[in-house]
């Protein structure tokens, strides 16, 4: 309502500045700038700077400045600029704001009138010093006044000190007015051009008269507050002579113009329009008017005599203003010819323009059900069938898995804004705040957090169609309790992120909620109600977007300072006749239905457009019944939903063509409208029938916008949403149809922009990547990143449209095409110091060192992960080479090299696959660019092609666009901060050279090096790593030895050594060329990437075994480096070797070529930093080689074998052993003088049927970066950087593309060779953000106490302990029966005798008082107390020995835990179907009768069953422990579990109802399980394998024992594969009504035992019927995890915590007991068990950070095992315990391990002390003096027993004479 007044304002302005233009310009003032322009104008929303600026300020001041005003007040916080009080001291940030605020108005043509201080002395000083009483204020005032006008001077010459000196009195007025004039006489002769005031009101003009001289001899004009009162007799005119008669004709500005009891117009005695008319008369020397209120009630005034005059006109303001838009835009635009409307608009945009691309929770995320989340309408919706080919949302992208992946493609596009929506029901489950998801918000934290830490900015939609279906159950939009419903939902949203959420949009196309889902019922819900509901639905989201847009602004914009506004989609409409008005206003009124209908209300007056409104009248008038209900806002809702955006989304896809279609009384927009939509057939197409290709349509929308709404709240434009379709088939990378759309759409805003002047400040592009599309599902595609959705990777890829859009982002849109010149770059020096000259090694080098401290480490000190961080600065970088990527074999003058004519014949590589194309590199800059950038990767490493520079080799051929290729490349990489590491050579050499012998002619040396000095001096300004070749060693041996690799040549006892030679005179040629031409200028280092393998001797304990490893290494590493690094020579181990072999051969000189001094000379010192490449270790041993080959191979002597943990890759030659890169490390930092290193390649190879879920490389790049950082961190080798190979699937030489190494998936059958990102690319990632491996939380030790009374225990088993198998009338067990059965038990041990334990209960005492175990936990064998399993007959001897061993415990104060089944079934209940046959169900019950009633006053915690999922699955599914049942693996695990179940529950009533009212114990089941992580944690597929393993493991008993029943889970899979099968039922068996009863809460607490983790994913076992293909996942382990003695045992100690809390989530929170946690070993004995203190450290550590932060019960904890025993099929060979046992000792002592006193100390301490509190009284130490048992001696370095060492002398004495023998009879056989 202001445009009328200002328009009156302008003139004025124009007027006044004709009219007088000899006086100083009027001054037409407004401000000051408010906090927030929506609260009450008070002092308190001033703007102060205490905040940014409000983020449309400049904006406000343009359009300000365009309606006339000339100066604006900024009035300034003195306690704010100095909080201290001294000048000195200014608060920056204060002062910075100020300065910015007053450069925005002076850029925006308006004046500053700086005001110091209002009056009242700030609370801040206030409370310091007083008030104005007080001198010390007066001159504090004076410096600060001082301070505004040395720090403004420049900016502004128009000050007020005091702005409201009347509200002062007496004293303090005396004194305020007195620093004023001290501040004038000082600063007003200081500074000329000062103009200077005070602010008091008119009204007190008696003040003025009685401190006139203080006043008016220190201003240069008075500022005045003044009152106009339209009902007072008094002119306006008269007070203002008045004031002049007391100022001494000084100019007047009235500062604050008050307008009162003006709002009538009439009876007035001073109308308010004759005010102007006063202001420019010049007797009063008026100077400047505040016209902020004024022109307000001008405009009123203007505005009611307009419509009185008006008043007969039937159309009203707004609908003429509507139409006045329409008409204004289509007369703009209807002249323009066709060429005009579509001509390109070269530019750019502003830098500040904003670019964005989108997606919507539905759309992307998947996990439907996941952690909780709520269904929504478009999941039932999907469920329903009601979308293409029956697809789902229930999957979709898997974005909920994929944070790291959407965000690499963000970066990958330098997209610096993503927009996404929220999920609501993802939140709130059922929609309202009671039903909070934790685990949904922290998905949404997840992502915002690492977009921010990408440096990508989050635009969060707050609804974007997905209601919850809870909602809808009660109506949803059409219910007005949605309303607040939305409130708390945005409430919620706009407090959790909005600290790092800036940008908000309340709901995205709401037309589509209205019209499709409520209406037409095409879309979710489905309501087909286009009168009432579609209206009501609109009504309530109008309602719900205002209240969320005032919850932000009353809550927290002062505090977040973002922006709410909301996204409408709108096509344009066009009259379909240019000539026919009736066309016009139809398309008017389309618009008006369409856009009008949200952004009336919104954006112009709180209300619907009047032209809608009366059309719906007029219609439903016409038509006699009703076609529309349109609801009425009250005058309340109105002022509440008007003006609430901050900006104006928009998204656009097409345009209609819009005819007037009259005459129809139907339903629907259209009808009711009297509109009918067309498309012209010229539009181009695309894969929806609804949207076409009209740009054009954009421009015009835009303008309208601005017109009809933008031009009302001065809002900026944001386009949120443009993109379109394509169809799922073709060429889904190519698709160029999507890049001509957004070139023509993108054009279209910049021409909005630019040349109409729309403020536009945003471009969002629809989609990031292809998602499910409504109804259309995934058919439609319309993503910048292709998905496949078969594949459950779910794998992105860039289209042709992301590389554009990211050039259209870096470019700030559409630059100039001529070619710009080459990117300068001159980035800091590197220092270099040049290596000193080196001794030559001896053989073994001293570095033998490496070996004496490494090779004896265990396999734990070996495998032990190391966490940290390299040092800031490290180079982080990936590999690449020339011809493995470029393709362009003879593109634009390149010439072949020799991989070109040796790929090129048939039969030399696999598939005849060949480089001519490769991944085509040499066209697809920008492609590799998007990956770098995605990775963030410092560092690119990547080989010139020779023959593309040079085509024949010689500078003469120098072909200008191979250079042009490599100066993009360079400058893309400088451009995005991505460090350039060139190689030189990397193997294809020109064919031409290859003509004149290649490497094997000396000639080579300078051509070589006019090669490198010309790329030097063309590439080296920006070029500063420069390596010379990539692996000389394989060039000389495989290229001219082997002949393996061109040129072929096949010479392998000369020709090596030859080119070898060559080589090294060709590096140090280059590398003098550079260090004497180019170093000083460039400032760059070179150097030489140098392969090896590391070598570990087969017996470090062998003399002639380790010089043979060390002779490996000088041959490979040494034979480059020792020249380079050392002395300018081969190494000694080399010459000799090589000499005396040639001798023995009978030649006359060496076939190794020497070096004279001056070659040495120059040689040495020839490379900056070490560059080594490695993939892999060998075990290398001594050999004679034959004497009649003469071979580099044989001149070694040695043999090479896999080493020990060699993991398969897909090159056999390069088995992963990790361990190997540590020691090669430290090798190169002894033998080479403690160089400098960088690993330049570093990879592993995966085989094609891998594509992007390349597990193998996760767990090969996490293990050797570990070693990388053991070694830098822990050694002191100073690696300074990593690179990956590579950066993408390549052409891998020999093995041409059936090899991949890259981070990148590459699509080779693909002509555009797209390139999708591995998982491992997004693991490198994390490491490089990391700068290696952190500890983590989970990692991180905690310190703290387990609860009072904590149960402190330790645990065995009868069978595996006890012995005495047939003593004192025990029954067999099947354990007896399996263990004496041939082949069932490790080397056919048994439990005959075990540990003694029938007969050693005091040793066994012992062991648990040394301890300090509070409990015991022990099992009871059935067959002892019961020989044939039943109640017949009771065995009371057996029965003596458990109250023998109880009664012992108590005495020593342990309490007994007691198991009354741990596996050893009588043989005799086997024998009729052991756990098979139902009956064992009341046997087991009486059993437990009998052991209750005898032992229970004594015994107060009973286990009735341990780990019946063992019992089951491995007794009688794989057979592999007793009873060894493998027959019905499909059914007799379920009938087992069934019966077990049953059993127990029977024994806990028993137990229940006869004893715990008098004996007053616990009894409980133990389970087992693993916890599962997902293999691939980003992908659904694995993470549901996950909790199948899980739920199928524990949930398979803990579900009945606590619930009843078994899950749903487990009973509808096998109910489902049992069906699919052919069977009539579930394999499953089924509990009845009764049973589930009496089962359900058959525990006192839920004891537990757990050992390790497991790598799940998903196994399809078709149609087979067992427990694995039921459940249907297969698992694994990670490589980083510690190994144990047993092969399923990997110390994983997160995933304990991470099982206790499932535990506690699951099943309420129940009191756990850990009755089993432990860890084996095998092998040799060693009594200082690290590994096991390790393990017990770390997982009783997971318990505590359980119970002190996760709150689970756990009550307590039992160590497996007390003693080593019998490890069921294991037998011997794997030890649990606390103790040894010597098994060689008739009398099985029991010896503690060093394991023992660090649990002892665990549990005296009751949980871990801090390091600082240590030593610490509850530290258990062993005891002083304490040796190794006699019985224990040394062997290889390994303690053992004396019998077990007498038997390893024994075999190793065999072994020799056998060798003997065996070489015997080979001499003899060769004679």
């Amino acid at each position: 309502m202001m445009r009328v007044g200002f328009l009156s304002l302008g003139l004025l302005a124009v007027f006044w500045s004709s009219s007088n233009a000899e006086q100083q310009d009027f001054m037409l003032l407004a401000g000051p700038l408010k906090s927030s322009q929506t609260s009450p104008s008070d002092e308190d929303n001033t703007f102060n700077c205490g905040g940014p600026l409000p983020q449309q300020s400049r904006a406000y001041f343009l359009y300000l400045h365009s309606r006339g005003v000339t100066h604006f007040k900024v009035p300034l916080s003195w306690s704010l600029i100095l909080p201290s009080g001294d000048p000195n001291q200014p608060h920056e940030d204060t002062v910075k704001c100020y300065k910015t605020l007053v450069q925005q108005l002076t850029e925006s043509g308006i004046k500053s009138l700086l005001v110091l201080h209002r009056s009242a002395v700030p609370e801040l000083f206030r409370a310091r010093y007083g008030g104005w009483e007080n001198p010390l204020l007066v001159q504090m005032f004076e410096q600060y006044a001082g301070f505004v006008f040395n720090t403004f001077r420049d900016l502004v010459d128009t000050f007020i000190t005091f702005s409201h000196l009347h509200e002062l009195h007496e004293v303090e007025l005396q004194n305020a007015v007195q620093s004023h004039a001290n501040v004038y006489n000082v600063y007003h002769q200081m500074f000329k051009a000062l103009h200077l005031s005070v602010g008091i009101r008119a009204s007190d003009i008696k003040l003025i008269y009685q401190m006139g001289s203080k006043i008016m001899a220190h201003v240069d004009f008075i500022s005045l507050h003044m009152q106009c009162n339209c009902k007072l007799e008094t002119p306006l005119t008269e007070e203002l002579r008045k004031l002049q008669i007391g100022s001494g004709q000084k100019p007047i500005l009235m500062y604050q113009l008050t307008v009162k009891d003006c709002d009538g117009y009439e009876n007035h005695f001073q109308p308010l329009h004759t005010i102007p008319g006063i202001l420019q008369k010049k007797d009063l020397h008026i100077m400047g008017c505040d016209i902020t209120q004024l022109f307000e009630k001008l405009n009123q005034e203007e505005t009611h005599k307009g419509l009185q005059m008006e008043n007969t006109k039937t159309v009203s303001h707004q609908k003429s203003a509507s139409a006045f838009s329409y008409q204004k835009v289509w007369d703009k635009f209807r002249s323009q010819t066709e060429a005009e409307r579509d001509q390109f608009l070269s530019g750019s945009l502003p830098v500040d323009f904003d670019w964005s691309v989108s997606s919507e929770s539905f759309k992307v995320e998947g996990g439907w059900t996941e952690h909780g989340k709520g269904e929504t309408i478009w999941d039932r919706f999907s469920h329903e069938d009601n979308v293409f080919e029956n697809q789902t949302t229930d999957l979709a992208c898997d974005s909920y898995h994929k944070v790291d992946y959407d965000v690499y493609l963000l970066r990958g596009m330098m997209v610096p804004n993503y927009q996404f929506s929220i999920s609501w029901a993802r939140i709130f489950h059922t929609g309202r705040k009671e039903s909070l998801i934790e685990k949904g918000v922290a998905y949404y934290d997840k992502m915002i957090d690492t977009l921010l830490q990408s440096g990508i900015e989050p635009t969060v939609t707050l609804h974007h169609w997905d209601l919850p279906q809870a909602l809808q159950d009660s109506g949803g939009w059409e219910n007005d309790s949605i309303v607040e419903a939305f409130k708390e939902f945005s409430d919620f949203c706009f407090s959790h992120y909005g600290d790092r959420v800036k940008t908000w949009i309340t709901f995205g196309s709401p037309w589509v909620v209205s019209n499709l889902g409520y209406g037409t019922g095409e879309h979710p819900p489905s309501v087909k109600d286009p009168i009432i509901t579609s209206y009501k639905v609109t009504h309530n989201i109008l309602k719900s977007h205002a209240e969320a847009w005032h919850i932000y602004n009353d809550n927290y914009r002062k505090l977040q300072s973002g922006k709410v506004g909301i996204a409408l989609n709108s096509d344009w409409a066009e009259p379909r006749n240019p000539s026919s008005d009736q066309d016009v206003a139809a398309a008017e009124r389309y618009l008006n239905f369409m856009l009008g209908w949200f952004a009336h209300p919104i954006f112009v007056d709180g209300d619907y457009p009047t032209l809608l409104k009366e059309q719906i009248e007029k219609k439903n008038g016409s038509c006699g019944k009703e076609l529309a209900r349109l609801p009425v806002f009250t005058e309340a809702e109105k002022r509440r939903i008007q003006g609430t955006a901050d900006f104006f989304g928009l998204n656009h896809h097409t345009s209609r063509l819009i005819s007037e279609s009259l005459n129809s009384c139907d339903a629907g927009p259209n009808n009711i409208g009297d509109f009918q939509t067309h498309i012209d057939p010229t539009w181009t197409p695309t894969a929806s029938d609804q949207i076409q290709s009209v740009p054009w349509g954009l421009r015009r929308l835009l303008n309208y916008i601005s017109l009809e709404y933008t031009s009302f709240t001065k809002v900026p434009i944001y386009i949120t949403g443009n993109g379109m379709p394509t169809e799922y088939n073709g060429d889904v990378f190519n698709d160029t149809e999507r890049v001509n759309y957004l070139k023509a759409y993108i054009n279209e805003a910049m021409k909005a922009l630019l040349l109409d002047k729309i403020d536009i400040q945003r471009f969002t592009v629809q989609s990031l990547m292809d998602g499910f599309e409504g109804p259309q599902g995934y058919s439609q595609r319309f993503g910048l990143h292709y998905v496949d959705f078969e594949d459950p990777d779910r794998p992105r890829t860039p289209k042709a449209s992301a590389y554009y859009y990211s050039k259209v982002i870096e470019k700030k849109v559409f630059p100039d095409t001529t070619a710009s010149a080459k990117m300068q770059i001159y980035g800091k020096k590197i220092e270099i110091t040049r290596f000193p000259s080196l001794p030559p090694s001896e053989v073994p080098s001293k570095s033998k060192v490496v070996w004496e401290k490494f090779s004896p480490q265990t396999k734990f000190e070996r495998q032990l992960y190391h966490y940290g961080t390299f040092p800031e600065g490290f180079h982080w970088g990936v590999s690449s080479s020339a011809y493995q990527i470029e393709g362009g074999w003879n593109a634009d003058g390149k010439e072949p090299s020799v991989w070109d004519t040796f790929t090129q014949k048939p039969g030399n590589i696999p598939n005849n696959d060949n480089g001519d194309v490769a991944c085509d590199s040499y066209n697809k800059i920008d492609t590799d660019l998007y990956m770098l950038r995605a990775l963030k990767v410092k560092t690119y490493r990547f080989s010139l092609s020779w023959s593309r520079i040079f085509p024949k080799g010689y500078k003469s051929s120098f072909n200008q666009k191979g250079v042009d290729y490599y100066n993009r490349l360079i400058d893309g990489l400088i451009a995005n901060n991505i460090t350039p590491m060139v190689t030189l050579y990397h193997w294809d050499l020109p064919q031409a050279l290859q003509y004149i012998n290649g490497w094997d002619n000396p000639e080579m040396i300078n051509i070589f090096n006019e090669y490198c000095d010309f790329c030097y001096a063309t590439f080296g300004d920006r070029v500063k790593f420069w390596i010379t070749f990539n692996e000389p060693q394989t060039i000389a041996w495989s290229g001219y030895g082997l002949g393996q690799i061109p040129p072929n040549v096949k010479q392998p006892g000369d020709a090596p050594y030859r080119v070898a030679h060559n080589l090294l005179k060709a590096h140090a040629q280059a590398y003098h060329t550079y260090d004497e031409k180019y170093r000083a200028s460039q400032g760059g280092l070179v150097s030489i990437s140098l392969n090896a393998e590391w070598a570990e001797p087969l017996d470090i304990n062998v003399p002639r075994e380790v010089v043979a490893a060390d002779r490996a290494l000088q041959f490979q590493l040494g034979w480059f480096a020792h020249p380079i690094f050392k002395n300018g020579d081969y190494p000694d181990a080399m010459k000799w070797q090589v000499g005396n072999k040639s001798e023995l051969q009978g030649l006359t000189e060496s076939r190794l070529p020497s070096f004279t001094d001056e070659d040495k000379a120059f040689i040495q010192g020839t490379a900056d930093v070490f560059c080594v490449n490695t993939y892999t270790t060998k075990v290398v041993r001594h050999v004679t080689s034959r004497l009649d080959i003469e071979s580099y191979q044989t001149d070694q002597d040695v043999e090479k074998n896999n080493a020990d943990g060699s993991e398969n890759t897909a090159v056999n030659e390069q088995k992963a052993v990790a361990w190997g890169l540590r020691r090669l490390l430290n090798w190169l930092k002894e033998e080479y003088g403690d160089p400098e290193i960088y690993i330049t390649e570093n990879g592993v190879a995966t085989g094609i049927d891998i594509t992007v879920d390349d597990t193998d490389r996760i767990f090969f790049l996490k293990t050797y970066i570990d070693e990388a950082l053991k070694a830098h961190n822990l050694d002191g080798v100073r690696v300074k950087g990593y690179i990956v190979s590579s950066l993408m699937d390549s052409f891998e030489w020999l093995k041409g593309y059936n090899v991949g190494y890259g981070l990148h998936y590459v699509k080779f059958k693909h002509s555009s060779r797209p390139r999708t990102p591995k998982r491992s690319a997004h693991l490198y990632f994390d490491i490089m953000k990391n700068n290696g491996f952190p500890l983590t939380e989970e990692e991180e030790m905690l310190y703290g106490h387990f609860p009072e009374g904590f149960m402190w225990s330790t645990a065995t088993a009868s069978y595996q302990i006890e012995g005495a198998w047939r003593a004192d009338g025990k029954g067999l067990s099947i354990w007896d029966k399996f263990a004496h059965t041939p082949e069932k038990i490790s080397q056919d041990e048994n439990g005959d005798i075990a540990c003694d334990s029938h007969n050693k209960i005091a040793e066994d005492i012992n062991s648990l008082k040394t301890l300090r175990v509070s409990h015991y936990r022990f099992s009871i064998s059935w067959p002892r107390i019961m020989p044939d399993g039943t109640n017949r007959k009771i065995n009371e001897a057996g029965l003596n020995y458990y109250h023998r061993l109880v009664d012992a415990l108590l005495a020593a104060n342990i309490k007994p835990q007691v198991t009354l089944y741990h596996w050893d079934l009588p043989q005799a209940l086997q024998d009729v179907g052991g756990w098979e046959n139902e009956t064992i169900v009341e046997r087991f019950r009486d059993y437990a009768d009998v052991v209750f009633n005898s032992l229970g006053d004594k015994v107060k915690f009973w286990i009735t069953i341990n780990e019946p999922y063992i019992v089951a699955l491995y007794g009688y599914g794989h057979g592999t422990f007793a009873p060894g049942l493998n027959i019905s693996p499909g059914t007799a695990p379920y009938i087992v579990a069934h019966n077990l179940i049953k059993a127990h529950a029977e024994a806990w009533h028993v137990y229940n109802d006869k004893y715990r009212a008098k004996q007053g114990g616990i009894v409980g089941i133990t389970l087992f399980s693993h916890w599962a992580e997902p293999r691939n944690p980003y992908k659904q597929e694995d993470v549901d394998a996950a909790m199948r393993v899980v739920q199928f493991m524990i949930g398979w008993f803990a579900h009945p024992v606590f619930n009843g029943d078994y899950s749903n889970l487990m009973k509808n899979i096998i109910r489902e594969r049992s069906l699919a099968a052919g069977r009539p039922q579930s394999r499953l068996p089924e509990f009845t009504p009764a049973e589930v009863a009496r089962i359900k809460g058959t525990h006192d607490y839920f004891g537990f035992n757990h050992y390790t983790t497991v790598l799940a994913y998903n196994m399809d076992y078709q149609y087979q019927e067992h427990y694995d293909a039921d459940r249907g996942a297969a698992v694994i382990s990670d490589r980083t995890w510690l190994d144990s003695g047993s092969d399923w045992l990997k110390v994983t100690p997160a995933g304990f915590r991470k099982i206790l809390k499932f535990i506690k989530e699951e099943y309420g929170n129940p009191p756990i007991y850990v009755t089993e946690n432990g860890v084996s070993e095998r092998g040799a004995v060693n009594l200082n068990d690290i590994h096991r203190i390790h393990y017990y450290e770390n997982y009783i550590n997971q318990a505590l950070k359980a119970y002190l932060l996760d709150g689970v019960d756990i009550r307590g904890y039992a160590a497996w095992s007390l003693i080593d025993n019998l490890e069921w099929a294991m037998g011997y060979d794997e030890r649990f315990g606390l103790f040894y046992v010597n098994r060689s000792d008739p009398t099985l002592p029991r010896i503690p391990k060093k394991s023992v006193w660090h649990y002892a100390t665990i549990i005296n301490c009751n949980g871990f002390i801090n390091p600082g509190e240590s030593p610490h009284e509850c530290q258990i130490y062993e005891p002083k003096g304490s040796t190794h048992p006699s019985w224990l001696v040394s062997l290889l370095g390994l303690e053992v027993s004396g019998s077990d060492a007498e038997l390893a002398l024994n075999v190793l004495f065999s072994l020799t004479i056998t060798v003997v023998v065996a070489v015997v009879l080979l001499v003899y056989e060769l004679a």
